[in-house]
C-alpha cells in the first residue's frame, strides 16, 4: 500500500500510483479530501500541460500547493489525468501493488 503523509497524517492511499518522473501520482478516489483545498496556483509542463494545486492541512498546519495534478493533460499524459503527486514535505512510503495478470 502507497501512502502519503504530512504533519503525521495519512493524507492519500492507495494499493497503485503511476510514478511519472521520480513522482508517484495517486489516484483522486484515494485522496482524503477533508486534507485539501484548491490553490489559485498553476504551472505549465511542456509534456504534461498546465497543472493545478491544492493546498494540504492536517493538525492546523497548512502546506500550501504540497500538491498537484493536471485536469487537462496532454495527450502525452492523459494516463496521469487527475491524478496527484506530491512535494513540500510530503512524504510518499510503502510498496505499490503489482498489476494482476492478464488472463487470456
Amino acid at each position: 500500500m502507497m501512502r502519503a503523509i504530512w504533519n503525521g497524517a495519512v493524507i492519500a492511499e492507495t494499493p497503485r500510483t503511476k510514478v511519472i518522473e521520480g513522482s508517484h501520482y495517486f489516484p483522486p478516489e484515494s485522496l482524503h479530501r477533508e486534507y485539501f483545498s484548491d490553490s489559485p496556483t498553476r504551472s505549465l509542463c511542456p509534456w504534461k500541460g498546465v497543472a493545478r494545486y491544492y493546498t494540504v492541512s492536517t493538525g492546523g498546519q497548512p502546506n500550501p500547493d504540497a500538491a498537484w495534478y493536471y485536469p487537462h493533460p496532454s495527450p502525452f499524459a492523459r494516463r496521469i489525468k487527475n491524478h496527484v503527486a506530491f512535494w513540500n514535505g510530503v512524504t510518499v512510503e510503502g510498496t505499490r501493488e503489482k498489476k494482476p495478470a492478464k488472463k487470456w
